[in-house]
């Protein structure tokens, strides 16, 4: 087993950072490894990624997501396996702090990331700093799923409080 973990300061609210990951379709956008990204149902992915010259599809399944915390998944099927969660945290300096941690089976390794565990550690390194730089970019959301899955089930969506309305008074 391989382990990979970095971790990233963005420059936005965790809530931001949070919403924006929730957006899979939109990883190729900043990702250079990720081509593609469906979302079959809501706790499973069907991922495309290429790294030079070797093309994978695989599909993931997420474990756990909670709002504003953490996403975990596992691939299904066969190699190359792997597992991983995503957190975010708040920073002192009102940002986030975003980690990833991802476990690889070795003998997959060579068909998803690349033959050389630290070409993984590479490519985990510079698609997280591709988020920081997109999100930061954007500076908001393009998007967000605010609901929770545990052992892969989705559990209802939290209705957001209802948005207050400041009545126009007349000045003076």
């Amino acid at each position: 087993m391989h382990i990979v973990e970095e971790t990233v300061n963005v420059s936005v609210p965790v809530r931001t950072a949070y919403n924006q990951w929730t957006q899979f379709r939109a990883f190729p956008r900043f990702m250079s490894v990720v081509k593609r990204v469906d979302q079959v149902r809501p706790a499973v992915l069907l991922w495309v990624t290429r790294l030079g010259p070797v093309r994978r599809e695989f599909t993931t399944e997420i474990l756990e997501q909670v709002p504003d915390s953490h996403v975990s998944w596992r691939s299904l099927g066969r190699a190359p396996s792997h597992r991983g969660e995503v957190t975010f945290r708040p920073t002192t300096a009102g940002g986030a702090a975003v980690t990833v941690r991802m476990e690889f089976d070795r003998r997959g390794l060579t068909g998803l990331l690349g033959n050389v565990p630290r070409v993984t550690d590479r490519v985990v390194r510079l698609e997280l700093g591709n988020f920081k730089e997109f999100i930061e970019g954007l500076g908001k959301e393009c998007g967000a799923w605010r609901g929770t899955i545990r052992d892969g089930h989705v559990r209802p969506i939290e209705p957001e409080p209802p948005r207050c309305r400041v009545p126009n008074w007349p000045v003076g």
